[in-house]
């Protein structure tokens, strides 16, 4: 992943199976970059090729993704509490990240509606996903500022008059991946979730990696989708 003037380029490279008898057949490499051309995998290339002797395969964890895995966990664990000051700084940072020229009047204010949260105070949109989530989307903003941009003013493609609220669409991706990943689970019980730990113990930010392109292709399934505000669901 590579920050080119702000936007991000996915980069999906696959040159070994993940383990004898478990390949993902595939060039050796494809770059999909910004805009309406993002076509980015992430890990929807998983190709297990198991025998029925596999129908429940065993994911053992190494100590070192042990130790990955039990980090991001005690991140997840953590909810977002306004009387926090580390928690309070972190979403002036993010609106500061958003609208650098804009001066923010409060934690509380009816400004946090321009960037999509539901209400006048976005602590109430983090209850389902937790600090981690503001941590994502400061992390997209500060990383990736054009293509986060991009997706705040909905500025690739053609957009809705009734568009999906970014703010909390990002705290719903959060949760999403989640779930998907099963990442609350002592440990992985999919492929998919035994993938993405090892991408985990490679990159301690694989996570909020992941985040990045789930948004990207969100957006871009939504333009796809030529969907309207009563889709968001």
């Amino acid at each position: 992943m590579d920050d080119r003037g702000g936007s991000f380029v996915a980069v999906r490279r696959i040159s070994q199976g993940l383990e004898r008898g478990n390949t993902c057949h595939s060039t050796s490499a494809e770059v999909v970059a910004g805009s309406t051309a993002w076509l980015g995998r992430g890990l929807s290339c998983v190709c297990a090729q198991s025998r029925e002797s596999d129908a429940r395969p065993s994911f053992d964890l190494t100590p070192s993704q042990e130790e990955c895995l039990q980090r991001l966990q005690n991140r997840i664990d953590i909810a977002y509490d306004s009387s926090i000051p580390e928690h309070q700084e972190a979403l002036r940072a993010l609106w500061n990240a958003a609208f650098p020229e804009e001066e923010l009047r409060g934690l509380i204010s009816e400004q946090w509606k321009e960037m999509g949260w539901q209400g006048k105070d976005p602590s109430t949109d983090f209850r389902g996903g937790g600090f981690i989530s503001l941590e994502n989307l400061l992390f997209f903003a500060t990383n990736f500022p054009k293509s986060f941009k991009d997706l705040l003013w909905k500025l690739e493609g053609d957009r809705s008059v009734w568009e999906y609220p970014f703010a909390v669409a990002g705290v719903n991706i959060t949760f999403m991946l989640i779930q998907m990943l099963d990442l609350e689970a002592v440990k992985p019980r999919t492929m998919v979730g035994a993938v993405f730990l090892k991408f985990l113990s490679e990159n301690e930010s694989a996570f909020d990696l992941l985040y990045c392109i789930t948004f990207k292709l969100m957006d871009h399934q939504w333009l796809a989708m030529r969907a309207s505000y009563m889709d968001f669901n």
